[in-house]
């Protein structure tokens, strides 16, 4: 056989220098097929000197149909070898098919190496040239040699695969990660750091903390590729979800979608079910029933930016998750980020976080001249620096230096700088606006303008309806005259530039970009293009109106609703956004589906951002009176029931404002009673007083006899709390007459408000009262309305009532007190009141300690205190270390009771909580 060099097989020799006398007893057995004209032999020797070297090594490895590695320590510690040839030449191996063969020259730790773990070594049995064959090397240069014959001699031969260490996973789910480049370099240090923590129990969580481009995504994706390689490595079930969103600003990004979705696929009899928190809890002890991987791709749009409470994450049932399995998991979980996520710090023994260091100028340099950029390695590393050693930036430098001719690195010193601050991507916006100026006004920048209008994937029925005639000037006018083939052209060469992700085999007419090209381009439409950029948004909003469900049942089916609420707030059109999708199809007038029957708290913030010229106090001029003081109101809501309870307060406060000025005296009133509770579970006993008396004054403005008799008994539990009994009761006493007068046939407090006076009743031991009165009332609401904290409260009262009899007594009849609180704490989950959930905890733990169970009662007590903290509920929170206390001294840990009750004593005084001043006193004295 005969043949050109340049068609024969090549195989590349890849060596440490310090192994040259090896190589060169390599050659003669190689040699003999070279003759033959069977191969073309290549290695670094061959290369002329000058400053092309790199590339003439990465044009031999593309066209490499056998690699023969030469293992030894000084080939695995070198940098070149291992960061640069190795990576590409396993990428070969996996895609193309080129054969990789090791040969161990010298005795060394080969088996750290994870890429040599499942590769065929020769000497076999680990067996080294230059120790088991020092005086016949031929032996094994000889089977290298026949090797490669019986490859080149047999197209259809195959390298024989090692036995699988692991069975597949049972399921797999990481369709929603986003597309990301196929180089990584300066990342083996956390791709072994990945291995050695899924291989390890003790680390639950790892976290890539790093600025949008750095190559978080990529990182994992990567490790991604090894685990599937090797079946997952035992892995039960592999799960991954992105929250990909805009922007380096905060963005209003719900986690409901996927929590709904999660619970789906991990097995949730109902995902619609319970509280936020509920939901989180359910979701991680689905995870941890086996050994599952976990990702987490681009987290920070539910993390808080706010200097106070930076990187903590918002969404209530999110934040469970993360928390749980920072606790316990058998798994692992891996999240990216750009903020540090603040609620995992607590969890440093089984928590990873690192923040991902700029790209190495050496791993930059590596990236341009794979790029093909010319110049020497000095000149490489300092350009590197000059774009911030950010991966993005330099990645996208390699594709625009390689356009021009020679590809010299002495070019990148004329891309303009930008004036604009290094966390806002000033280095890769350096380079996508030397991009838009290489493209000049043309239908490239108006792609990534149309994709500018997008915080989300752009699908083709969304561009068709931009795109569409009439032009829109500056956005559209070049890509309209465009014929099909030259669009398909047009993003392929978009694609080859990396400015927008590659095509996805799953969702091919999707176009996508990353959030810093997106925001680049947001920006300059909103500031340069303001007209495009309005005409864009209203095309939006109207395709979304008609193609969306009219009345969606689902989160996932309400998506494409959130999504025309915001765009026609970009567009301007606030009113209609409000009227006919946000009311009338969202929230379904006053049924209030999205909340009452979707629990979509989160997402519910998600549709009303756009509403909003600054978070969350001032609604925009677009929308009546009556509205900006409803979103203000919805606002609160939400915060409050995410937990979000110091973020509520603004929103009630402006809310409340609000109607005072419209003069709507019961919506006043409900606000300020409102503000009264949020201060009170918040721990801020003299402003609960304040806005408590002014609901009463605003309730008897209004002249509604409901309200005004509710109100009291606001003021009335702000009082108890405060420790003043007598007037508290006088108020009860006094709303309970007006109820007398409302509802004849009720004669007394029923309700929530029956609730507060029952609870000051047994504060003073008449449990009889309240066990007669709790009873009537829990038959009240089973037979009419059914509401789900209205049965919840009244079992909490008659559980606690029982409670406190069996003690009096000394009957240790235990078993209707047990009934009614199980009842009670299954219920307040149901209905989702997150700060009364602590009530029933606190009432059953208090159940567990009097039968002795401490290990329940702590359970109950830690969750308890858990949902305080979340929460910033500092009543719920002095409530617990005075149980925590209690608990402690019947187990006989006085010392622990002791740090307790001075923590609570020091909260009491604090919040001026003086309910609980005899309860210090009671249990100081026992200690």
């Amino acid at each position: 056989m005969e043949g050109d060099a340049m068609t024969l097989p090549t195989v590349f020799i890849s060596y440490s220098h310090e192994d040259e006398v090896w190589k060169k007893l390599l050659h003669p057995q190689l040699g003999v097929l070279e003759q033959q004209d069977r191969i073309t032999i290549w290695d670094d020797r061959q290369i002329d000197p000058g400053g092309k070297w790199f590339n003439e090594i990465k044009q031999v490895m593309d066209r490499a149909a056998v690699t023969v590695c030469l293992i030894s320590a000084d080939y695995l510690s070198s940098d070149f070898c291992t960061k640069e040839e190795i990576p590409y030449l396993l990428e070969r191996r996996e895609k193309d098919g080129m054969i990789l063969i090791p040969v161990l020259l010298r005795p060394c730790l080969w088996k750290a190496v994870p890429w040599l773990k499942n590769i065929q070594m020769l000497p076999r049995d680990g067996k080294s040239v230059s120790r088991d064959f020092k005086d016949d090397p031929d032996v094994v240069f000889d089977k290298v040699a026949e090797t490669i014959f019986e490859i080149i001699d047999n197209p259809g031969y195959k390298p024989p695969e090692p036995t699988p260490l692991w069975s597949p996973p049972g399921k797999i789910d990481i369709r929603r990660l986003p597309m990301t480049g196929e180089e990584l370099f300066g990342r083996q240090k956390q791709l072994e750091m990945l291995d050695q923590a899924w291989e390890l129990d003790h680390t639950h969580i790892v976290s890539f903390v790093a600025w949008g481009g750095v190559g978080k995504s990529t990182l994992v994706n990567k490790w991604l590729e090894r685990m599937e390689a090797d079946n997952y490595r035992g892995a039960s079930r592999v799960f991954a979800w992105s929250f990909y969103s805009q922007g380096t600003s905060e963005k209003v990004t719900s986690a409901d979608l996927f929590i709904s979705e999660a619970l789906d696929w991990f097995g949730d009899s109902d995902p619609s079910a319970g509280s936020p928190w509920d939901k989180g809890a359910r979701l991680a002890e689905l995870i941890r029933k086996n050994k599952t991987l976990l990702v987490l791709d681009g987290l920070e749009p539910l993390q808080s930016h706010y200097d106070y409470e930076r990187g903590k994450i918002k969404d209530p049932a999110l934040a469970t998750v993360i928390s749980e399995l920072a606790r316990q998991n058998p798994g692992l979980c891996v999240v990216t980020t750009r903020e540090a996520v603040a609620d995992l710090r607590p969890f440093q023994e089984t928590v990873y976080q690192e923040d991902l260091e700029l790209i190495s100028a050496e791993a930059g340099r590596a990236l341009l001249r794979v790029s093909g950029v010319q110049g020497t390695d000095l000149k490489l590393e300092r350009t590197v620096r000059d774009f911030g050693n950010h991966a993005l930036a330099v990645s996208l430098l390699g594709v625009y230096l390689h356009e021009i001719p020679g590809h010299d690195i002495s070019n990148a010193s004329g891309i303009p700088e930008l004036d604009i601050p290094v966390k806002a991507g000033r280095h890769p916006r350096r380079m996508i606006a030397a991009f838009e100026r290489r493209f000049g006004e043309g239908p490239e920048v108006e792609v990534l303008r149309m994709l500018g209008l997008f915080d989300r994937p752009a699908d083709a029925g969304a561009i068709a309806a931009i795109a569409a005639a009439p032009a829109i000037p500056n956005l559209t006018e070049h890509i309209q005259v465009l014929s099909e083939a030259n669009w398909l052209r047009l993003i392929n060469r978009l694609r080859e530039k990396r400015l927008i992700a590659s095509g996805s085999r799953h969702q091919p007419d999707i176009l996508d970009a990353h959030p810093l090209v997106r925001e680049h381009f947001s920006e300059q439409l909103r500031d340069e293009y303001p007209e495009a950029w309005q005409e864009g948004n209203n095309r939006l909003y109207e395709h979304l109106k008609q193609t969306a469900e009219e009345y969606p049942d689902t989160i996932e089916e309400m998506i494409p609703l959130y999504s025309a609420v915001a765009h026609g707030c970009q567009a301007g059109r606030h009113q209609d956004a409000m009227d006919e999708l946000y009311w009338h199809r969202i929230q379904r007038g006053d049924e209030l589906f999205n909340l009452h029957k979707l629990g979509a708290f989160g997402a519910d913030l998600v549709a009303i951002f756009g509403f909003f010229d600054s978070l969350w106090d001032k609604p925009v001029a677009g929308l009546t009176e009556a509205d900006k003081s409803y979103v203000l109101n919805v606002a609160g809501f939400d915060l409050r029931a995410l937990g979000r309870l110091k973020d509520a307060v603004q929103p009630m406060k402006a809310g409340l404002e609000a109607d005072i000025a419209l003069e709507g005296w019961k919506n006043a009133a409900i606000a300020a009673g409102n503000l009264s509770e949020l201060y009170l579970t918040i721990g801020d006993i003299a402003l609960a007083l304040e806005y408590a008396n002014k609901s009463v004054d605003l309730a008897d403005k209004s002249g509604d006899a409901f309200q005004r008799m509710s109100k009291r008994t606001t003021l009335a539990d702000a009082l108890h709390q405060a420790g003043n009994q007598s007037e508290a009761e006088s108020l009860f006493h006094e709303a309970e007459e007006m109820q007398k007068d409302r509802q004849p046939e009720y004669p007394f407090l029923y309700s929530l408000w029956g609730f507060r006076y029952c609870n000051l009743m047994l504060s003073r031991g008449e449990y009889q009262e309240v066990l007669s009165r709790a009873e009537t009332a829990l038959q009240i609401v089973l037979n009419g309305s059914k509401t789900l904290l209205d049965i919840a409260l009244n079992n909490l009262s008659l559980g606690r009532a029982h409670l406190l009899q069996a003690l009096q007594e000394g009957s240790q009849d235990f078993a209707q007190a047990a009934e009614h609180l199980n009842q009670a704490v299954d219920g307040l989950r149901q209905a989702g009141q997150q700060d009364d959930l602590p009530r029933g905890l606190l009432a059953r733990a208090e159940l567990y300690r009097a039968q002795s169970d401490f290990e329940r009662a702590q359970h109950d007590l830690d969750e308890a205190m858990t949902i305080a903290e979340r929460g910033e509920m500092g009543l719920h929170q002095a409530d617990c270390h005075l149980e925590y206390a209690r608990m402690y001294l019947a187990m006989g840990r006085n010392d622990d009771a002791r740090k307790r009750l001075d923590t609570a004593r020091e909260m009491v005084e604090k919040t001026g909580y003086h309910r609980r001043d005899k309860d210090i006193v009671e249990i100081d004295e026992q200690i």
